[in-house]
């Protein structure tokens, strides 16, 4: 992805914490002279493999794990905050009205290798992970066990599992590092004032300490 200098953020621990906040991932795949994408939640393992690894599961209808049969690359875009800019939070626009929108934004891009796993432990254990994870903090969570044997032995045969060793990890964070820090408060105010702005607010905050 076209990427510049002030935006590139390569921390682990940083593009770690966005996948576990959005693990809604975009999984696109090149295959056949066509392109496919498809939305799969995914649970990261960091300490697997080089870079980590990321497991999820799609229904055996989907064509796309098909596709990722030979092992060729596939790409998974996971999007976090995002926000639109107005020229008129910035600071420099009182001065030079030499400003113009934008908009803000942190996004990591995966690549790697795909396997396609039929394996019944894999995919019981990959969807105990997915279910405890997202389940936690609920008064009651919902566990695997709960479901009747036989039905979730016929939903396990409906899936397969689509394992990605991780090749590369790239984070793109957009949040006016480009700006000056007067412009950059402006900002965050002016996203602070809007009801679904706090997220992004808080990622150009960031940039000021």
């Amino acid at each position: 992805m076209y990427n510049q200098t002030a935006f590139l953020e390569e921390r682990p621990e940083v593009l770690h914490a966005l996948l576990r906040a959005h693990p809604l991932g975009t999984l696109i795949v090149a295959s056949g002279g066509s392109v496919s994408a498809d939305l799969i939640p995914f649970i990261l393992y960091p300490e697997e493999g080089a870079r980590g690894v990321l497991r999820a599961h799609v229904a055996r209808a989907n064509p796309v794990w098909q596709a990722l049969r030979d092992g060729g690359e596939c790409l998974v875009l996971f999007q976090g905050p995002h926000a639109y800019i107005s020229p008129s939070w910035y600071a420099g626009k009182a001065e030079h009205h030499k400003v113009v929108p934008t908009w803000n934004y942190a996004m990591v891009q995966a690549r790697g290798a795909a396997r396609v796993v039929e394996d019944g432990a894999w995919l019981h254990r990959a969807l105990g992970d997915l279910t405890a994870v997202h389940e936690a903090g609920l008064p009651q969570p919902w566990q695997l066990s709960d479901a009747p044997p036989d039905f979730l032995a016929a939903t396990m045969k409906a899936i397969v599992g689509i394992e990605i060793p991780l090749a590369s990890l790239e984070g793109k964070w957009k949040a006016n590092q480009n700006r000056s820090a007067a412009d950059r408060d402006g900002v965050v105010q002016g996203l602070r004032s809007r009801p679904d702005g706090a997220a992004m607010a808080a990622l150009v905050q960031a940039t000021l300490k």
